[in-house]
């Protein structure tokens, strides 16, 4: 007689999660240091409305333009490295915005910023992958939770050091030395070995329903590829629906006060961050697909309604439905993407995260385009209808794996 004991993943492969989480966390704490110091650097340059916004586009203008050349550089350096070098040159990117004396200096350190971020988020995402592989199960929500907790962190930081009177420059210096040493402690925990170390499972387990998941590429690998960009940038939409519009729509045609205009942010953050801490879970007790078509049909119904019958309170909960319902769809993407067959190992994952980069650039315009030609009600239908586009699409993701003995 026999007893079969359950044991986890072995103590390095812990610790290298631990590692990653710090990558994440480290990501989400530079870049919002830099938020709460914007009003100051604006007032410092002397610039005005038209020209800070085309200062601050730098940023998501350099994460597009550096965007594709990730995978290269996670196959030259290995993911590990490749998101511990684009911390320290976001860091390096970011202080030099808060020291910049003109704002073509502060573009361009902006600018820089944005190439690096967008080459770390692609290098600890495929790290994260790799960790996820050698747990043999999902993984891959908790770091992007841990990654909202590391935003909320610096943005926390930063009004502490405003109310010090601590300069942008010195405060930023700071905050950037504390995550590039961080990430370089992360280092020495990460996975060893090229990206390309096989998964725990072979690729023939794989499940026989997973749509595309063909040996060779070809035109279903590229309509795959297409279909997981939609759904990462209907995640993106969503997020910026909030972060953006939230409160100008609560506290505009709803007449909240702008304290309580605050919480259609803050709600859609606080939900979407409880969906990433539960995704895991989910998504090994039913599957990526089955958890993206719930959570769009909680966007599109929670949203819809809120739009439908416009409330402050309704509306609130609208944004925290759909900030919930479309927690899991980035990391999702990006794993299937990283997985896609044909590919060199980070070429997908970049791929889809250039792209939705790209599609989180255009919308803000977009829905401004349609709230001025309409209303801001008509353009937030930018939510629900991203909720039903990843209905429809969800089919290419993994479906839910049965574990031995199930």
């Amino acid at each position: 007689m026999t007893v079969d004991v359950a044991t986890g993943p072995p103590v390095a492969v812990r610790r290298a999660r631990v590692a990653v989480a710090v990558l994440f966390f480290t990501n989400g704490a530079l870049f919002a240091n830099l938020l709460p110091r914007y009003p100051q650097i604006k007032e410092a340059l002397g610039i005005g409305n038209a020209g800070y916004g085309l200062a601050v586009a730098a940023f998501p203008a350099g994460a597009v333009a550096a965007g594709l050349a990730a995978g290269v550089v996670i196959r030259r350096l290995g993911s590990a490295r490749a998101a511990v070098a684009g911390t320290l040159l976001t860091a390096a990117g970011i202080v030099a915005a808060g020291f910049s004396g003109t704002v073509g200096l502060f573009a361009a350190a902006l600018f820089l910023a944005g190439a690096m971020d967008a080459i770390t988020d692609v290098a600890q995402n495929a790290h994260g992958l790799r960790v996820q592989r050698r747990y043999g199960r999902s993984v891959i929500n908790s770091f992007h939770a841990i990654w909202s907790i590391g935003a909320v962190t610096g943005g926390a930081t930063a009004a502490g050091a405003i109310a010090l009177g601590l300069p942008p420059g010195q405060h930023l210096a700071v905050s950037g030395a504390v995550c590039t040493a961080a990430a370089f402690g992360a280092l020495r925990f990460c996975l060893p070995g090229p990206d390309t170390d096989s998964p725990v499972e072979p690729v023939a387990d794989a499940p026989a329903d997973r749509p595309g998941k063909t040996a060779t590429p070809g035109r279903r690998t590229a309509w795959v590829l297409a279909a997981l960009v939609l759904i990462a940038t209907a995640g993106t939409l969503v997020e910026d629906a909030g972060s953006s519009w939230a409160a100008l729509y609560l506290s505009g045609p709803l007449h909240a006060s702008v304290a309580l205009a605050a919480f259609g942010f803050i709600a859609l953050v606080g939900a979407q961050f409880v969906g990433r801490i539960l995704g895991d879970r989910l998504v090994d007790r039913f599957g990526q697909r089955a958890v993206a078509r719930a959570g769009g049909l909680i966007a599109a119904a929670g949203m819809g309604l809120a739009l439908a019958f416009p409330t402050v309170p309704g509306t609130i909960l609208g944004f925290a439905a759909a900030g919930f319902g479309v927690a899991t769809l980035v990391p999702a993407a990006m794993h299937e993407a990283d997985e896609l067959p044909g590919l060199k190992p980070g070429s997908g994952l970049a791929l889809v995260s250039w792209l939705m980069r790209l599609g989180f650039l255009l919308s803000p315009p977009l829905v401004g385009l349609v709230a001025d030609a309409a209303s801001l009600r008509v353009g937030l239908l930018v939510v629900p209808f991203a909720g039903v586009l990843v209905l429809l699409l969800a089919g290419v993701l993994q479906g839910r794996r049965d574990r031995p003995g199930d």
